[in-house]
Parts: structure tokens; sequence; C-alpha cells
């Protein structure tokens, strides 16, 4: 029985400037409908996620209101809020919207689209045991470590995952963790960094290949080829 009040961020705050196009990539169609409403309508279906908040770029507060949040009739979302330059500071800013008494923030990308049920639910129940859990998959292919042109290093593939999201935090630990991130001017590639630096272990939940992100013309092609395969 879920006894904590859990938060999902969904990061859609990226103005699409790598996808090429005027329109950010969260709201191009995919299979009829936007990108951004496959894990909205996870979220708004799972009895493991209490509230949604949305951030997007400022200039599309109206857009997602309207066209998002009461086209599909989203009841979760209670917040829509306006994200920063980075990703880092639009996670800041959907922390900082969030109301009191929250246990867990599920801090999740909107252009991944095909996240799981299940492993949305497992990353919850590892953050709630651990404190902080991440989808992550093995690196398929030799990874290495290179400085300027050269390999420095071939890294042991089997040591090597590839972080995706949702991260699941407690909602207190990840917010103050972002807090003296940027007291400290500290920028991070994900969540789980700061949350490596600041509060300690995060555990590893072994997600999907289907769980991409969308970030290119090419990635789009391929999530309309997942799509047709999952149904």
């Amino acid at each position: 029985m879920k006894t904590t009040r859990n938060i999902a961020i969904v990061v859609a705050g990226g103005e699409g400037r790598r996808f090429g196009d005027k329109m950010p990539k969260q709201y191009h169609d995919l299979g009829g409908r936007p990108v951004i409403t496959y894990c909205l309508n996870l979220f708004e279906r799972s009895d493991m996620i209490d509230e949604v908040v949305l951030v997007v770029a400022q200039d599309y507060l109206a857009y997602a209101s309207s066209e998002i949040v009461d086209k599909y009739e989203y009841r979760k979302i209670k917040k829509i809020t306006a994200g920063g330059e980075s990703r880092q500071e639009s996670v800041h800013a959907g922390l900082t919207a969030c109301p009191t008494g929250i246990d867990l923030a599920v801090i999740h990308d909107a252009v991944r689209p095909f996240l799981a049920k299940d492993l949305l639910h497992k990353a919850i129940e590892t953050a709630y045991a651990t404190g902080a859990a991440i989808l992550a998959i093995p690196a398929k292919e030799s990874v290495k470590l290179v400085k300027g042109k050269a390999i420095e290093k071939t890294l042991l593939r089997d040591t090597v995952w590839i972080a995706q999201t949702p991260q699941v935090f407690r909602f207190d630990r990840i917010l103050d963790a972002y807090k003296r991130a940027e007291a400290a001017e500290n920028e991070a590639t994900d969540d789980s960094q700061l949350y490596e630096q600041y509060c300690g272990q995060v555990s590893i939940v072994k997600g999907s290949y289907n769980n991409i992100k969308i970030t290119n013309r090419g990635d789009l092609v391929l999530a309309e080829e997942i799509l047709r395969e999952i149904g």
C-alpha cells in the first residue's frame, strides 16, 4: 500500500535548438498526439503519483496550459512554472514550485515518452527504501575516456551505465542539493550527480532501451518505430 506523497516534476523547458525547429520537440506529434502527453498520461493514471508540476519555457506557459493541460484534461497538474536557461535551473524551479509535505520527487524528461509503468513504480519503491534511485541501462558498446582527440583509457563496459529518467529522490534532500549547488555555482549533467555530491549514494534500477530521449529528428523517427512495435 502506498504511504508516501509523491510529486512528478516534468521537465519540458527546452526550446528545441538541437531539434532544428521553431516548435520544441516535446510538443511535436508522435502517433497523433504531442510527445509530452505520453509521460503525462502515465503520471495521471499512476496511483504512485499524487501531483505533477510541469516546467516549461517562459514563452510556452500559455500554450502548455491551453494546448496540453486543458486540452487533455490533466487533473494532477496543479502547477505550471517557467524554467530557466539550463535543465538544472528548470529542475530547481520545479522543485521550488512544489507544495509542502512531499516525500519523493520524481524528476522526468518530457521527451522520454516510453517510460513503462512497472519501471516507474520500481524506481519509486527503491527511492523510498534507499533515499534515491534512477533508471539506467548498461552500456552496449566499448566506452572510451577521451582527452582532446586521444583515448586516455578504455573503461570497463560492465561498470558503465547510461543514466535515464525518472530520477527519484527524497524531496527534502534533492531540494537541499539544488540549493547548495546554486550557492556554489556548481553545474551538473543530471540530478543524481548533485545528489551524489551533496547527499550520498544513488541506487540503480535497470531501465529499458525503449526509454529513449528525443533530442533530434532522428530520435523522433526512432520513437515512431518504437511506438509501432509496442502498439
